[in-house]
């Protein structure tokens, strides 16, 4: 596990409906489409087909120089050797999970709609937070609402890279990003296309300094 990667870019977070063969050559048009993350999230209970899974995509992130980050389950993140792992409120703690993973883990936190989170998660070595949702969303529509504006105010007090998550697609990500957003963790919208390259693609041209100044 180290951190050379760069967080930027397109953020593909698995769907959890997809069947693991499925799923992996989906990921691959993902990557294939220019996704620069990719999380395995699935809170499912049966732990060898998640490891299984994770396992098969971890070697596919290899192969195209991609950290792969597991949702919640830093237990997991660390048998597989994964780049990192994802929190939310309600999972172990950002430093425990950096004892257990070590210095060089990407841990990443949500932060909903609270930027004294973020502050917080940056002052315990967190190496990126995530605010949202931002728009409606099939995934989370239950998640706190957040808008630009707190992107702006989070680009303003925080020195790591944010993410930004909720109902994201490429008509209205060039907005998070102009915001202040450094990437767009997107699940419907990836995984919910016939073509995963084609719609990672649509996604990673937001991020060109043609379209988005920074």
């Amino acid at each position: 596990m180290t951190n050379r990667y760069r967080l930027h870019g397109l953020y593909a977070v698995t769907e959890l409906a997809l069947a693991s063969v499925a799923m992996v050559s989906k990921v691959e048009g993902c990557l294939q489409g220019g996704a620069r993350v990719v999380q395995y999230r699935d809170k499912s209970d049966d732990r060898e087909r998640r490891r299984t899974d994770a396992g098969a995509l971890l070697q596919l992130c290899r192969r195209f120089q991609v950290p792969l980050i597991i949702n919640d389950d830093v237990s997991l993140a660390a048998e597989i050797a994964a780049d990192g792992v994802h929190l939310g409120s309600s999972d172990m703690g950002l430093r425990d999970a950096r004892r257990r993973l070590g210095k060089q883990a990407l841990i990443g936190v949500s932060c909903y709609n609270r930027i004294d989170r973020a502050i917080a998660a940056e002052y315990h070595g967190a190496s990126y937070v995530a605010f949202g949702r931002f728009f409606p969303s099939t995934s989370k529509p239950q998640a706190a609402a957040a808008d630009p504006a707190l992107l702006r105010s989070a680009r303003k007090a925080l020195s790591l890279p944010i993410v930004a998550i909720g109902g994201i697609t490429p008509q209205n990500g060039g907005a998070l990003i102009r915001a202040g957003a450094d990437m767009l963790a997107v699940i419907h919208a990836l995984f919910g296309e016939p073509d995963t390259r084609r719609a990672a693609q649509a996604f990673s041209q937001l991020f060109s300094p043609e379209v988005v100044p920074r």
